[in-house]
C-alpha cells in the first residue's frame, strides 16, 4: 500500500499530512512539537515515514514571492537533506522532495475560517492544514502527469 506525507516546517510544530492508499486526498496527522528548531523533528518524522509505510515526502520549500530562496527556504533544504540521510541509514525506500509553498499558510487560515474554526482556535491547526493542502497540490498534480500520459503508449 502506497503513502505520501505532506510536511510543513513551522517554528514552533511541523504540521503533518497524509494522503490515503489511492494517493487521491491528504487529511490532517496532527503535528510535531519544536518550539523553535523544527530540526528536532527529524527522528520523529523518520519514526512516522517508518511506521506509515511511507513511500514519498513532501516537504514545503517556502520560497520568497519573487521565487527566490531566502532563509527560510535555505533551511527547508538542509532539513529535507537531513531528513533523507536519516531515511537512508534506516534503509527505507522513500523519496523526498522539496515543493514550493508559497500561500498555503493562507489557503489554510481560509480553510479553518470555512469550517468555522475562530482566528485563535487556528494557530494549532495551521500547521497540519498548510501541510494538508501542500501535499493535495502534490496529489494533484501526480495525478495529472498519469493522466497526461495515459495514451501515450502503443
Amino acid at each position: 500500500m502506497s503513502h505520501w506525507l505532506g510536511v510543513d516546517l513551522g517554528n514552533a510544530r511541523v504540521g503533518l499530512a497524509m494522503s490515503d492508499p489511492e494517493l487521491t486526498f491528504a487529511h490532517p496527522e496532527g503535528n510535531i512539537v519544536v518550539r523553535g528548531d523544527y530540526f528536532q523533528a527529524l527522528y520523529e518524522a523518520c519514526d512516522f515515514i517508518e511506521d506509515h509505510d511511507i513511500d514519498h515526502v513532501v516537504v514545503g520549500y517556502p520560497l520568497l514571492l519573487d521565487g527566490t530562496e531566502g532563509k527560510s527556504a535555505r533551511k527547508a533544504r538542509r532539513w529535507a537533506k537531513a531528513l533523507e540521510k536519516h531515511i537512508d541509514s534506516r534503509g527505507l525506500a522513500t523519496t523526498v522532495e522539496l515543493l514550493d509553498e508559497r500561500m498555503t499558510t493562507v489557503s489554510a487560515h481560509r480553510q479553518l475560517s470555512e469550517a468555522g474554526l475562530s482566528m485563535r482556535s487556528h494557530r494549532p491547526n495551521v500547521d497540519q492544514q498548510s501541510a494538508v493542502v501542500l501535499l493535495q497540490a502534490a496529489l494533484d498534480a501526480a495525478s495529472r502527469t498519469k493522466t497526461a500520459s495515459v495514451g501515450l503508449e502503443d
